[in-house]
């Protein structure tokens, strides 16, 4: 297929770009293969032309088209939540421009898309891409204990394939019992090492729920896996991200839960959390109330309400708190699992992380951790990300699980301002990738597609982006100050706030929160302060100082 197949028409003179805060423009608008672009010539004639839009069209969620006389307007409704609108001179341009934009934007090879196009000059391919993160965490775990090793079984992702070619599991435990274990559990997704908590040696699991179907089948791999773990006489907790209903229901498709008697060690507990669809239409309702300008205060209040995507905020945080809980106070292990182990299971154990360890509130700790817990993990962001709140599309496995995480992360950033190294752009440039990007790293399934794709070959990485020092300075929070202990969020209704700034981004104007960040800086790089220091030393020194670990906890 040939891009230029798809363009209609490239070009259109006239055009009036308008866009919600901002002072209509008029200019010529351009189709690319991947971008839609509009300049103007604000100084008259001989001045050269400003570009007023620059739009990656996988951004473009939906386009409406409305015709009036020998004109027709144009809105597009964006992945990152922007809406656009083009008035078009001429009946038959305006029906090709959206009949273009619509095929590209539809696009779904994933090596026709721009990031296997874009050639940053400042970049080279092969920066950005961690080198084995799965072997770096398990270097960190290896300087504490033995109890664990690294296990290529899923080297040629034939046991797994939605698992990284490395993972980490009990060192007691045999090549051949994983693959034993993997074929009772759901894709092949047998319980492996999410997370050592440094403190007491407890460790967080996950995995894909088990195949005990109908006839309560048994795999004494499998629970000879899970009581490894375990000394005799610990016991470890299973949180299941469904309710018991929906576990016992599994049953009959083949699925299932841990029997109590196969596995006497362990307690479940059901937390269930929405994914698909339910999930999915929160979204879309939230983003319709933020948008209906004509809502009154309690119209608002219950639009908020009734599309309860705060109450999969609070859901989701309560969980994570649980399987810390575990971990920190009752010193129990823990494995986290729902059904395929790809989605809310993936936002447990990284937001429990982000509660329990420092190191992952270090701008490279938490890039580490969504490497490690979401891209290698094997959450699918080409199919969970093919649309966003907009899309007129029928909903087939579209779900914004990474979004929540976000949104949990960023309740975590307003009730501890000072914990977390990165700020709130960092957020929301996180979201916009995963959705539409210029780079890499959000794209396909799981590793196994990445590596059939080439794609760490082939484009760029986004880490390598955010770290060039401009943009870097973009991610941080001037009020990071390390803190060691674990952060306990409150989870009460009141507590749990709506985020402004991705829902009312293109809403409202930021311009006075901006200049108050900008200020802060200001300040902060022109204090005596000790500013340059790297947030892992500060981090390392907050821990291993009694006098420092102190302050803290006042």
């Amino acid at each position: 297929m040939e891009f230029s197949e798809l363009i209609k028409t490239a070009t259109v003179e006239s055009v009036l770009l308008s866009c919600a805060g901002q002072p209509a423009v008029k200019g010529t608008l351009c189709i690319t293969s991947h971008h839609l672009l509009l300049s103007s010539c604000p100084g008259g004639e001989g001045q050269p032309s400003a570009v007023e839009l620059w739009l990656l069209i996988r951004n473009v969620d939906a386009v409406e088209k409305r015709l009036a006389g020998s004109s027709g307007t144009i809105t597009l409704r964006c992945k990152d939540l922007k809406v656009l609108q083009l008035e078009i001179p001429g009946m038959e341009e305006c029906l090709n421009i959206a009949s273009s934009i619509e095929a590209l934007s539809s696009v779904d090879s994933v090596m026709m898309m721009y990031p296997f196009f874009h050639r940053p000059q400042s970049l080279r391919l092969e920066e950005g891409w961690p080198r084995l993160p799965t072997e770096r965490h398990f270097q960190q775990i290896a300087t504490q204990t033995t109890q664990w090793r690294l296990s290529d079984v899923n080297q040629d992702f034939a046991v797994c394939p939605t698992y990284p070619p490395a993972v980490i599991v009990p060192a007691a435990v045999s090549e051949e019992t994983l693959r034993r274990a993997a074929r009772f559990r759901q894709g092949g997704r047998f319980p492996v090492l999410s997370y050592y908590h440094t403190r007491n040696g407890t460790v967080m699991l996950r995995s894909g729920q088990p195949l005990t179907g109908p006839n309560r089948k048994r795999c004494p791999e499998d629970e000879m896996l899970l009581g490894s773990v375990l000394d005799e006489g610990e016991r470890g907790f299973i949180i299941d991200t469904r309710s018991a209903q929906t576990a016992k229901q599994a049953r009959m498709t083949g699925g299932g839960t841990e029997p109590k008697s196969s596995y006497p060690q362990w307690k479940r507990l059901h937390r269930p959390l929405e994914r698909g669809r339910p999930l999915q239409e929160s979204f879309i309702k939230l983003v319709e109330a933020c948008n209906d300008a004509s809502l009154g205060m309690d119209r608002w209040l219950g639009r908020l309400e009734s599309c309860r995507w705060l109450s999969h905020v609070k859901a989701a945080l309560s969980t994570a708190c649980l399987a810390a809980q575990c971990l920190d106070r009752e010193e129990s292990c823990v494995l986290v699992h729902g059904a395929e182990g790809t989605d809310t299971t993936l936002l447990v154990t990284a937001l429990a992380q982000v509660i329990l360890d420092p190191g992952c509130r270090t701008l490279k700790g938490f890039q580490d951790l969504l490497e490690r817990e979401w891209i290698q993990a094997g959450h699918p962001f080409h199919l969970r990300c093919a649309r966003s709140a907009y899309s007129h599309a029928r909903l087939k496995q579209e779900a914004p699980l990474f979004l929540l995480f976000l949104d949990c992360v960023w309740q975590l950033s307003r009730q501890f301002p000072f914990s977390l190294e990165f700020s709130e752009g960092l957020l929301l440039t996180l979201f916009d990738n995963a959705y539409a990007s210029d780079y890499g790293t959000f794209l396909c399934n799981n590793e196994k597609e990445r590596c059939l794709c080439k794609v760490k070959e082939s484009t760029h990485s986004l880490w390598a982006w955010l770290d060039q020092p401009e943009e870097r300075k973009k991610c941080l929070n001037p009020l990071y100050s390390p803190n060691p202990l674990v952060i306990w969020p409150s989870v009460e209704p009141q507590s749990i706030q709506l985020w402004q700034g991705l829902f009312f981004r293109w809403i409202r104007s930021s311009q006075y929160l901006d200049e108050a960040w900008a200020e802060i800086w200001r300040l902060v790089e022109g204090s005596d302060t000790a500013v340059k220091e790297s947030a892992e030393d500060r981090l390392s020194r907050s821990l291993s100082d009694p006098a420092a670990r102190l302050e803290n906890e006042r």
